[in-house]
């Protein structure tokens, strides 16, 4: 396992690469689009 988080990714023991926006990238080059959850304190308004 490798952990980068100044550069935001970190490599699994499985060869998973998981990056901080929780994306990933599996070994067989399949990605998984990131799942950030959308609270409150992530929502902005216009004002």
């Amino acid at each position: 396992m490798a952990h980068h988080p100044e550069q935001g990714w970190s490599l699994l023991c499985n060869g998973v690469l998981q990056f901080e926006d929780t994306g990933e990238l599996l070994p067989d080059g399949k990605i998984i689009a990131p799942h950030r959850p959308m609270g409150t304190e992530q929502v902005m308004t216009a004002a």
